[in-house]
């Protein structure tokens, strides 16, 4: 009788200890924060963001993608906890076409989107009929022709999400040539210039300041941003990331880093 007493305290035991050791793994893992990010510079920053992380009791994993449609699709689906890849106006189109239920919880810097040419050093040397690439989605696309058209090349409509279609003048009969924002660079030998985002422009040895004819000023709206799920706006990962990603740690990285071809904006 004594045996069989012992024994159901002992199977009693085990089952607390395996419901313990169940809730710690499940703790541990409500740890890790997914974050899909572009190699260059999100996923740099990242990495810097992670010992700011680490004090907060959270480990960071970081996805890299290398292109602007997977990581919003993967954070919709769940796969990621947050996303660093992209400007507000991107992340508004991506939700109003793709109907996601996205929005963000910090503002992480400004990459000045610039100007570049293999073949000319300067605007003025700019020929009739020459070729310029500019990414193809909406709203960089828009925003690689309003520098242009801040620069004098060409003149658009107003609005936010522009094409070559809302071109009202073109003096030079500039031929715009639309590409995949990650392929811009690489179409630098085949276009007179060529409109690229800092990322990429980072990715194959191009410094915007050093590098471009003419960059975006200061005042550039497309902040890049941690996109996360509406649902997990107050949420403890995301109030970390928020304060891992704006720390001071993170700030002097990005002016130590890339000398002014990256700005903090926060």
């Amino acid at each position: 009788m004594k045996l069989k007493k012992l024994g159901k305290a002992i199977l009693l035991t085990t089952l607390v200890v395996g419901l313990l050791t169940g809730c710690s793994g499940g703790s541990k893992e409500d740890k890790t924060i997914k974050v899909g990010a572009s190699p260059t510079p999100h996923a740099e920053i990242l990495e810097a963001a992670k010992p700011v992380l680490e004090k907060e009791g959270y480990e960071l994993e970081v996805v890299e993608y290398d292109d602007y449609v997977l990581p919003n699709d993967a954070l919709a689906d769940g796969s990621l906890d947050a996303n660093y890849f992209q400007h507000i106006p991107y992340l508004e189109t991506t939700v109003k076409e793709k109907d996601y239920d996205l929005t963000y919880c910090a503002k992480v810097h400004i990459e000045p989107m610039g100007v570049y040419s293999n073949k000319i050093k300067s605007l003025d040397e700019v020929k009739d009929g020459a070729k310029v690439s500019v990414p193809n989605d909406s709203t960089n696309e828009a925003r690689a022709l309003q520098l242009l058209a801040a620069n004098g090349l060409i003149e658009v409509k107003d609005g936010e999400l522009i094409t070559a279609k809302d071109i009202t003048k073109n003096p030079k009969n500039i031929e715009i040539v639309e590409v995949d924002a990650a392929q811009v660079p690489s179409t630098l030998d085949d276009v007179d210039l060529a409109v690229i985002n800092t990322n990429y422009a980072l990715n194959v040895g191009l410094n915007p300041t050093k590098d471009a004819i003419v960059i975006e000023d200061s005042n550039s709206p497309y902040v890049n941003i941690v996109a996360i799920r509406t649902e997990d706006k107050d949420s403890d990962k995301a109030k970390a990331l928020q304060k891992a990603l704006n720390s001071d740690e993170v700030k002097k990285f990005i002016e130590d880093k890339y000398d002014g071809s990256i700005v903090p904006a926060f």
